[in-house]
């Protein structure tokens, strides 16, 4: 009974000793490869830290950011159908099975058996020529081929099989974001062709009514055949643009289905390009270390890395010896009512080590493959923050400039309206032909597409800062 405590505890002391290793080098986070600050210029708002008392967008729900009603109803439907998202999520579930599966090789598994042998032996084998039948029993728990792991190898492949989980969370995390982003930017382009297209209708029935007065002038003999032609091409112009923008509002709902992942009812459309659909319009990004770093692709990116400087220390342990033990105890009889008697106590203990002395370069190679594993990880990380800090710097430099666009726009618009109506008076008292309103016609409704266009753009670059700026995913 005193060896078998001995043994006992020196097979504590070797599992305890088995998680206290590690040979993965230290991991030294990569210093980010971008300025410290953000671009500055004509081009880019003054003030760009954020205030002490903001909160950063990336802790910013996107209920809170998106204040629309129908478009949140929207979001919330694509949150629960898309498929990219649903993947996203089944591919998380199934790294975090994989890591449970490495982390239960750091404990030995223990085992439960009961068995039963008959044996008959042949007269001609026998000892005394006369061949007899043999039972055996046997019940017992044991430990099969657990390695003790004294070098770390199977810690490492545990704390790579984390990271990885790690990053799939914020992989689904990336995905969410882009899936809100999308949705919203496919919203706003329905609702800009929507716009689009009751312009046009309203500028075809104006053209109408000028086609008519033009045609009732022609009659009477005061206005030229040309002036009739060109009211006509004003009229053909205003119905291929109605057809063209009610093929886009079409593509526009395809799209919108499609990343939603199912048909979007009537009601939940847009009726305009409304301005409320995003609350924050001056949006202080912060310093760029604290805003990229926080990013969700970035965080991926940083635990692969993390998981493939872990593999470095599997590829090194396995130039060391490794131990592996097979222990069991339990009862043994050739009788099923002897076997818990006291004297058929049976136990086995087998250690065994493996030592590599000759692999062709084998472990050499993985321990070379691990590390360019790292390297080209570092690159990787590397490449995702100089990645984010482009998006995020030309996402502020439109931001810098949007707001003054709109407002020139606008201002252009209403100096054409009022060039088109004072053309259209010059017209109807005879001091000007028709062409002068034609051309300020053609202008008014150049400048009121533009118009549709430049608050778009307004609009899409609060929903590009939403996910440059890694806005919250919640």
């Amino acid at each position: 009974m005193t060896r078998l405590t001995a043994r006992s505890l020196t097979l504590g002391a070797l599992l305890f000793l088995a998680g206290c290793a590690s040979m993965a080098p230290k991991y030294e986070k990569p210093a980010p490869p971008v300025p410290n600050a953000w671009p500055t210029g004509p081009s880019y708002k003054e003030g760009q830290a954020a205030k002490a008392e903001q909160k950063p967008l990336a802790e910013v729900p996107w209920q809170e950011f998106f204040l629309d009603p129908q478009l949140r109803k929207v979001i919330g439907i694509a949150l629960n159908n898309n498929r990219d998202l649903r993947v996203a999520v089944l591919n998380m579930e199934r790294f975090r099975a994989l890591y449970q599966i490495q982390r239960a090789d750091l404990l030995p598994q223990v085992n439960g058996n009961a068995g039963l042998s008959v044996q008959r032996t042949p007269d001609d084998l026998s000892n005394n020529g006369n061949g007899r039948t043999v039972h055996q029993y046997d019940v017992g728990v044991g430990i099969s081929s657990y390695e003790l792991d004294l070098f770390g190898r199977v810690r490492s492949l545990k704390d790579q099989a984390l990271e990885e989980y790690l990053s799939t969370e914020q992989a689904r995390r990336s995905v969410q974001i882009t899936l809100v982003s999308q949705v919203a930017t496919a919203y706003l382009a329905l609702a800009s062709d929507l716009d689009r297209l009751k312009l046009a209708k309203d500028t075809l029935a104006n053209q109408q009514e000028s086609y008519k007065l033009s045609n009732s002038r022609f009659q009477a003999g005061v206005a030229s055949a040309l002036d009739l032609q060109q009211a006509q091409t004003s009229v053909d112009a205003a119905r291929v643009d109605i057809a063209r923008f009610t093929t886009f509002v079409a593509q526009d709902m395809n799209a919108l289905n499609l990343v939603v992942g199912s048909s979007v009812g009537s009601d939940l459309l847009p009726a305009s390009l409304s301005e409320n659909l995003t609350p924050i319009k001056d949006l202080a990004p912060g310093l760029p270390s604290d805003v990229l770093l926080a990013r969700p692709d970035i965080l991926q990116a940083e635990y692969l890395l993390r998981g493939a400087n872990a593999n470095i220390g599997a590829a090194r342990a396995a130039f060391f010896p490794r131990i592996t033990l097979t222990s069991s105890v339990g009862f043994g009889s050739d009788q099923l009512t002897g076997l818990f008697k006291p004297g058929n106590f049976a136990w086995s203990f087998a250690p065994r080590i493996t030592v590599p002395i000759f692999e062709g370069g084998r472990n050499k190679a993985n321990l070379q493959v691990a590390q360019v594993d790292r390297d080209i990880a570092v690159a990787q990380y590397e490449k995702a923050i100089q990645t984010a800090f482009r998006e995020v710097a030309d996402a502020l430099a439109q931001q810098g400039t949007i707001d003054e666009q709109v407002s020139a726009q606008h201002s252009l618009t209403g100096a054409t309206a009022e060039t088109f109506r004072l053309s259209q008076a010059r017209y109807q008292t005879g001091i000007d032909s028709y062409l002068n309103v034609l051309d300020a016609q053609r202008s008014l409704y150049a400048a009121q597409q533009n118009l549709i266009t430049a608050r778009l753009v307004r609009l899409s670059n609060q929903v590009t800062l939403y996910r440059v700026l890694g806005g919250g995913s919640k």
